[in-house]
């Protein structure tokens, strides 16, 4: 075909292709297309709505973990406040508690000091008794043989000894 083309006294036009190529161009381009679109394109298709879905699908994961995750913040938060405050409670009573054994044991270290105190003066009353009646009799005895040496008779009889006695401390504790 050149040969006529050239005969006829035409240039060839490297740009512009033959026409017989051009048919044969277009017919591969068509079964070419064909044979994409039926069995590549589903292919290319089939993974891009895979790959759509697992996007989707992981983000969807992702915002349910993102709520999941802040339920369970709330739960928590709740629970510590819970926790802090029954924890508060606790110290509280515990602190009423020691507040109250310590005023008991406050009370029973003072009933037991006022009745040891009760106690000791007790004693102390029932000897200052004895020491009383001691020195009664005592003085009783002395009085009774320095009267007789100054009398100059005997005050031997009981009952008057201890009249003489008895009138001589009365009259002691007037003189007080």
């Amino acid at each position: 075909m050149e040969s006529i083309n050239l005969a006829a006294g035409e240039e060839l036009n490297p740009l512009i292709p033959h026409t017989a190529e051009i048919i044969v161009g277009f017919i591969a381009f068509s079964l070419l297309y064909i044979v994409l679109r039926r069995s590549v394109v589903p292919m290319f298709e089939k993974a891009f709505a895979a790959r759509t879905d697992a996007i989707q699908g992981g983000m969807e994961r992702a915002e349910k973990a993102q709520r999941d995750a802040e339920v369970a913040l709330q739960k928590y938060t709740s629970q510590l406040a819970e926790a802090r405050g029954e924890a508060q409670t606790i110290r509280e009573e515990a602190r009423v508690q020691g507040a109250a054994i310590i005023e008991e044991m406050r009370a029973k270290a003072q009933e037991e000091a006022a009745r040891i105190t009760a106690s000791a003066q007790a004693a102390i009353e029932a000897e200052r008794q004895q020491a009383i009646t001691s020195l009664r009799n005592e003085v009783g005895t002395l009085a009774t043989e320095l009267a007789s040496k100054i009398v100059g008779e005997s005050l031997e009889d009981q009952v008057r000894q201890s009249r003489i006695v008895d009138r001589f401390l009365e009259d002691l504790e007037k003189s007080k």
